[in-house]
């Protein structure tokens, strides 16, 4: 069994008879790699509670912790503890977790997006409320508080850790979006309360102790046994036990399960490498970037908006800046943003961008894509753009990073942090983005009506399914990667959305195993690329949809029958039901049917495991290959 999925930041609660600081401080060394824009923990001690949190590295925490002065918060036996992902609010002191109530009285840590975070704040702040932070979390603090007062008043005779779940189940009944929550009340010492809705938290069970985390990492040097909570669910821990209801009361069962791997398998979540487990991730990343993106009037919602609706109507040009995998999700776009705006746009390597001095003024919108929102070619490139005078959006994984800071809009992919070297999630994710922008651009233009856009995003939000399930018949690939290992080059090719996917095949087999290979626009093989095919060359073909795409797809089986007379492997990837392609397939990888422009999201997930499976059977380090780094920061 794998453990619970994690999406963005780490999340550690305990109650027991130990120090609690100790525990869960260790809990979140072990949480890091997944939130690393600030940290903070919260001890109920002395009828208290203690806070301390910081931004940056968990050794920051850990050094503000060291200076303080001995004021209990060593000794108190329940905590919950946090290290974050930036999505609401950028990575200060303040915006860290935990956040308390107004009284102080209410600690609480969160992972996930609160969709109608601004329609609670509005309503808090004119009961009075003052917020400290630009978080949607906060306001989970100040109604948790407020649910406990509420519930004291009315109900003196229940005792304080039922009070608690019942004040956190009240809670989750006004939430709307996804999230795990913890919280303690200073006024119910020995609990700790969770929840969970589309965000994963999992119970560590323990003796005179329990535990809760984001994932079984966090506590796996205390418990090897767990309980993996469901779908919209609330668990009170105590010393004594474990109490587990949904969110309208009623009791309910979590899945008991005993954890057979080491600390480092753990982190991993039971898979052998990060990247197959950021593979794995992916289903939930997209759901996250494109949640809360669609308004109730229909409208595409981006984060930080400084361009007016005028300025995107003055647009004439659009140029997508961006570098590796990045810059093929803006191939990607390219096809997406002229189909639906009518607005040229070009692609470019950010390296190269400025070099050549492209032509810009106001009426160009330039489109940075970046995951660690540090990318060096790309800031400059972006600088370079503002300089022209040019509007510059922003696609980034990466709250409060540079890129974000100095562009006129953003638009966060939520897809939590990457550790793996070779890009997959960024990739999937930043696909979403560049979707969503494409939909906002005509909107706003009047090229789409609400309805239609709407009609988009249900298609985009039906991915994820759709990804699980292939995720769950990749076995042949893995079967087919093997076979592969020892080929010497392997070729890629495809049309229309398909060649930047090609592309992306060929860099991540290039990044990985340390093989040549090569994407190709399939109509181009035959003015050269052709001749590379000797007996028994495998050639990755990537084919487009039958429905819509009827000639490019059978122009895709022509180029297919060719390179196949001549001797090449040929490795199919095409959607359910497509008979013509069968004959002329000697390895045929199915995906889910998917309109055309959003079939990217699909079809690059086999390549992604290819590539990671002929690396492995080459015997190289997966998640580091040689001479890489995640984050390039100088040009």
């Amino acid at each position: 069994m794998l453990a619970t999925l994690p999406r963005m930041c780490g999340i550690v609660g305990y109650v027991g008879q130990r120090p609690a600081l100790s525990i869960v401080l260790d809990g979140l060394r072990r949480l890091e790699y997944r939130g690393y824009d600030s940290a903070g923990i919260a001890v109920v001690s002395d009828g208290s509670v203690r806070t301390e949190k910081k931004a940056g590295k968990l050794a920051n925490l850990e050094k503000a912790l060291g200076e303080r002065a001995d004021d209990g918060i060593a000794s108190g036996s329940t905590a919950i503890g946090h290290t974050r992902w930036a999505t609401h609010g950028g990575p200060t002191d303040r915006n860290a977790h935990p956040h308390l109530s107004a009284d102080g009285r209410v600690a609480v840590i969160h992972n996930g997006i609160i969709e109608n975070f601004a329609r609670l704040r509005a309503e808090l702040e004119a009961t009075g409320v003052e917020f400290v932070s630009d978080t949607d979390t906060e306001c989970a603090a100040h109604l948790l508080a407020a649910e406990m007062a509420k519930l004291r008043a009315d109900s003196a005779e229940k005792d304080g850790p039922q009070l608690l779940a019942e004040g956190m189940r009240r809670v989750c009944a006004r939430l709307e979006g996804a999230f795990t929550l913890l919280a303690v009340d200073v006024q119910v010492p020995d609990a700790v309360v969770g929840a969970r809705r589309n965000s994963p938290l999992v119970v560590g069970r323990g003796e005179g102790e329990n535990y809760l985390a984001s994932d079984v990492s966090a506590f796996i040097e205390h418990t090897r046994e767990a309980v993996e909570l469901g779908q919209d669910q609330v668990v009170l821990i105590t010393p004594e036990g474990i109490e587990i209801t949904d969110f309208t009361g009623q009791t309910a069962m979590g899945k008991d399960f005993h954890i057979d791997w080491d600390a480092s398998a753990a982190e991993k979540g039971g898979y052998d490498y990060f990247m197959l487990k950021e593979i794995a991730e992916q289903p939930q990343a997209i759901a996250d970037t494109l949640l809360g993106r669609l308004s109730a009037n229909g409208e595409i919602v981006l984060d930080e908006v400084r361009l007016t609706d005028q300025d995107l109507r003055d647009v004439d040009k659009v140029f997508i800046v961006a570098c590796g995998t990045a810059y093929h999700s803006g191939l990607v776009a390219k096809y997406a943003i002229e189909h639906w705006t009518r607005i040229p746009c070009e692609v470019e390597f950010a390296s190269e961008f400025r070099y050549r001095s492209p032509v810009l003024d106001r009426s160009t919108l330039v489109i940075a894509i970046s995951q660690s929102g540090e990318t060096m070619d790309t800031l400059m490139a972006l600088r370079h753009a503002k300089e022209q005078k040019a509007r510059v959006l922003a696609i980034c994984n990466t709250n409060g990073s540079t890129i974000p800071r100095e562009s006129d809009a953003v638009l966060y992919t939520h897809g939590g942090p990457e550790i793996a070297v070779a890009s997959t999630k960024a990739f999937l994710t930043q696909l979403a983005a560049c979707y969503l922008i494409g939909l906002h651009l005509a909107q706003v233009r009047g090229v789409m009506y609400a309805d239609e856009v709407a009609a988009v995003v249900s298609r985009l939000r039906r991915t994820p399914e759709k990804l699980r399930d292939l995720l769950g018949v990749m076995e042949p690939v893995r079967a087919l990667a093997r076979d592969l290992k020892d080929a010497n080059t392997i070729l890629f090719i495809g049309r229309h959305v398909g060649y930047p996917v090609a592309l992306e095949g060929a860099l991540k087999l290039k990044e990985l195993a340390y093989m040549h290979a090569e994407g190709f626009g399939a109509g181009e093989l035959k003015h050269g690329p052709i001749a590379l095919i000797d007996q028994g060359t495998p050639v990755v073909c990537v084919v487009p949809s039958p429905a819509g795409r009827g000639v490019l797809h059978d122009k895709i089986v022509s180029n297919i029958q060719e390179v196949r007379a001549r001797g090449a492997r040929t490795i199919v990837i095409a959607e359910e039901g497509d008979e013509a392609v069968k004959p002329y397939a000697d390895d045929l990888i199915t995906v889910p049917r998917t309109p055309t422009l959003l079939a990217p999201l699909v079809t690059t997930v086999p390549l992604q495991i290819l590539a990671c499976e002929i690396a492995a059977a080459r015997g190289h380090d997966v998640d580091q290959p040689r001479n890489l780094a995640k984050s390039v920061t100088v040009e």
